[in-house]
């Protein structure tokens, strides 16, 4: 028998979960996901769009339940994809209360499963919407350093609101770049893995009032539950471990990353 993985904790203050993708999830039903993230005081949850294929579903997702709130926006995996048509229905559906931000936007040039040019023209023109919609964004990048501070650096001075990068794995180049600039960081469970002390470096030096909490969700499951398909309900784990990291007290954490959440995504 293995060995038996410590309970997840629940803790008296709330977390808000900021990314994640809920109409990916396989392993439970979405009631019964939501009931138990509530019992561990996961007080809200921003599912996430990725393709012209789950955009109205994840409106559909939050208009399921009171907690749960989502974006609008096309993964640079999906930038071959962008179109007039995308982007109207982007422009349409980003007037919807429970749409937060624009994203999932972005450059990846790690897998590169749309062409480089259609990504920087994809993401260049969510920025854009985020700018005229008066939105913040929700970024994913990867192996393109140099391209996204030239364009955060382009279009950050119009952004009113701007946003996070998420799942931050980028150089401390890039961090310092997109705090310098207003943007928060999105940390999750990849700090609790053995290989990632970069990561850990880049939490080090971010200011505890630009950090986000987040799982990626069915992505990156923190230890000690890694291998099993993750879910809001593990944000307790990743909150530890900034505490950790930061050396900073837990609740001094949960208090800053809820403020923050609510500041960056008006969540």
């Amino acid at each position: 028998m293995g060995k038996k993985r410590r309970e997840i904790p629940t803790f008296e203050l709330p977390i808000i979960e900021t990314h994640c993708h809920l109409d990916y999830l396989k392993e439970e039903e979405l009631s019964e996901l939501l009931s138990k993230s509530l019992a561990h005081n996961i007080e809200k949850i921003m599912t996430i769009s990725v393709s012209p294929k789950n955009l109205q579903t994840v409106i559909d997702i939050a208009n399921s339940h009171p907690n749960i709130f989502c974006t609008q926006g096309i993964h640079p995996h999906d930038a071959n994809d962008w179109s007039d048509d995308v982007e109207n229905t982007i422009r349409q559906n980003i007037s919807n209360t429970k749409v937060k931000a624009v994203g999932e936007i972005g450059l990846d040039f790690y897998y590169n499963k749309s062409e480089k040019q259609k990504q920087i023209d994809a993401f260049k023109k969510q920025l854009q919407i985020a700018i005229d919609f008066d939105k913040p964004v929700v970024i994913h990048a990867r192996e393109a350093d140099q391209e996204m501070m030239e364009v955060l650096k382009e279009y950050a001075p119009r952004m009113k609101r701007k946003g996070v990068i998420h799942s931050f794995t980028s150089s401390k180049e890039l961090a310092h770049c997109a705090l310098d600039l207003g943007f928060h960081l999105g940390f999750n469970g990849i700090i609790t893995f053995k290989n990632a002390e970069d990561v850990r470096e880049t939490l080090r030096i971010c200011p505890m009032d630009r950090i986000l909490l987040e799982t990626d969700a069915p992505f990156l499951t923190p230890v000690p539950y890694r291998g099993r398909e993750n879910a809001p309900y593990y944000l307790p784990f990743i909150a530890e471990e900034v505490a950790k990291i930061k050396e900073l007290e837990l609740e001094t954490v949960l208090k800053a990353c809820y403020q923050n959440s609510k500041d960056c995504l008006s969540l």
